[in-house]
């Protein structure tokens, strides 16, 4: 498709899947925490991802003790939002994906034909992911200031995708120098807001815009609101990927599953984005085959009288009425005080040929 919006975005390629503006949207299934602890929930998310239409499913990767440190000092508290009053080594202790899924949850993916990576958060985890034969890459927001992680990701060679949320401009330059010149060269970026959940009155959508202009890399956005609508608006600013929460319930107690989309929603999501992109177009002013039985019921002029051969068309002989078989009421101030040159029948269409001086 040739995308008005497309001029010369670089192509982003995971898994031999083109990503960027000529292509349909790229949905990222997150499943962060959502498993709740039960591997099968896990393969029955992957499972559903790939039913519901996602182009991928995402996991993270780290243990509490390469995230954080385990301590009580009131530093490592948090305090407001959906995890107020939780110590981060607790909270990353029960939402952790193990480290003994991984493969299982990688060859799975392969089985049922889903691409399936990893955010890492250290270079343990970037090591780890690599006997796995990770296709991608997947740097958090909260993660966009490690410039040493993002250069060792980078050093794969793999494609990488940074999500910016909190991050100023500055930071944002930083990442993307960080990642080119650490050797990655294929690097799409996130617009983000890193609120669980986050108002869609913060996402500030005309961004992603500014971003794709700025960097002219591949952009897409990690939406954290509640419905769908923010991510599909996003595609008609130029969103080429879509990444959002994915759970089996958002009752099921686990600290992602509230903010999390479920399998209907999900489905609907992927539905929505690519109609949303496809809805996008080229320019084009052609009549569509849409169209083509409704050009037939515009107006044209009629003829409310029966006229003689000879007689004047009178302003009160001829109407601008639907269909549009007759000539365009564009002419009528032409053919108003000609005379015709042959008998015509009322409630018929008005021909150029039917008056003196017709050509």
């Amino acid at each position: 498709m040739d995308n008005a919006l497309a001029g010369n975005e670089k192509t982003f390629q995971i898994n031999g899947r083109a990503i960027g503006l000529n292509y349909s949207p790229y949905v990222i299934a997150e499943i962060s925490a959502n498993h709740n602890g039960k591997i099968s929930n896990a393969l029955k998310l992957i499972d559903l991802a790939k039913q519901c239409g996602a182009d991928a499913v995402k996991i993270q990767t780290y243990r509490p003790d390469t995230i954080t440190l385990k301590s009580n000092n009131d530093d490592f508290k948090i305090k407001g939002g959906l995890w107020d009053g939780r110590f981060l080594y607790d909270l990353y202790e029960s939402a952790h994906t193990p480290w003994e899924w991984h493969k299982e949850l990688f060859d799975y993916a392969a089985k049922i034909g889903i691409t399936i990576f990893s955010s890492p958060f250290d270079f343990s985890a970037i090591d780890f992911l690599e006997t796995l034969e990770t296709p991608a890459y997947k740097i958090a927001s909260f993660e966009i200031v490690d410039l040493p992680l993002i250069r060792y990701a980078a050093k794969t060679g793999k494609p990488m995708i940074i999500s910016t949320g909190m991050a100023s401009k500055i930071e944002i330059n930083e990442a993307i120098e960080a990642a080119k010149n650490a050797g990655c060269k294929s690097l799409a970026i996130l617009h983000c807001v890193s609120g669980y959940p986050a108002p869609a009155s913060d996402y500030n959508l005309k961004t992603i815009h500014d971003m794709r202009s700025t960097h002219n890399l591949v952009t897409g956005l990690s939406d954290h609101t509640l419905d769908n609508t923010a991510a599909i608006t996003s595609i008609a600013l130029g969103a080429s990927i879509i990444e959002k929460h994915f759970t089996l319930d958002r009752k099921g107690g686990g600290p992602d599953d509230t903010f999390s989309l479920e399998p209907e929603d999900l489905k609907r999501l992927c539905k929505g984005v690519s109609t949303a992109w496809i809805s996008l177009g080229s320019v084009d002013y052609s009549i569509k085959s849409s169209e083509k039985i409704s050009i037939k019921h515009r107006r044209s002029l009629y003829y409310v009288k029966s006229l003689k051969k000879g007689d004047i068309i009178s302003t009160d002989s001829v109407r601008s009425v639907r269909p549009g078989y007759g000539i365009a009421p564009k002419y009528i101030d032409k053919i108003i005080n000609k005379r015709l040159i042959r008998d015509v029948e009322i409630n018929t269409r008005v021909n150029h040929n039917d008056y003196e001086d017709s050509k």
